[in-house]
């Protein structure tokens, strides 16, 4: 990090290497286009390098390039078109190889990882968004309510009521 903040380019690049994916999948989940998604995780890295003398030492880099995604993103939405979210991208997340598992227990957990993304996919973008920086980013809640710029209370009211509504929805495609 210091060397990216002394102006290296290879520090630089290492570090949009390292968080490229996890900023690319927290815009995925508030655009729902990965194309659209793409181009903006190149803007924001391109803002974040801008503004790298802004960068506050004693917090971890991650939430802050999080939140410049997240705010350039929001912008972005608001901008062009927030009513036209495409709610169905054909993708799933990848399931982790199961030792010894049956054809039965893959096929019900491929069945469980697509009823989940389906209703994931149902969630407001507020409650979508947390569940990506919570779950697939593993940030703290006071780092998901830095990243946001809401008050932690927010964030764990978001989470509860996200997990309540993906509970709600997988029973109602029939899972206990």
């Amino acid at each position: 990090m210091g060397q990216a903040l002394t102006g290296s380019q290879a520090a630089y690049r290492e570090l949009v290497r390292r968080y490229q994916g996890p900023v690319l999948n927290l815009v995925v989940q508030m655009v729902r286009e990965r194309a659209e998604a793409e181009d903006l995780t190149q803007e924001v890295f391109v803002k974040a390098f801008a503004r790298l003398r802004t960068f506050d030492t004693t917090r971890r880099f991650a939430s802050w390039v999080f939140k410049i995604a997240h705010n350039h993103t929001i912008d972005h939405l608001r901008r062009l078109r927030p009513e036209t979210l495409s709610l169905s991208d054909g993708e799933h997340p990848e399931l982790p190889a199961a030792a010894m598992a049956s054809p039965q227990q893959l096929v019900e957990r491929t069945m469980l990882a697509d009823d989940l993304e389906t209703a994931i996919k149902r969630l407001r973008v507020e409650y979508r968004e947390v569940i990506q920086l919570r779950y697939h980013e593993d940030l703290s809640v006071e780092e998901i309510a830095e990243v946001l710029a809401v008050p932690e209370g927010t964030v764990k009211t978001y989470l509860h009521r996200a997990r309540k509504e993906l509970a709600e929805e997988l029973v109602a495609l029939g899972w206990k």
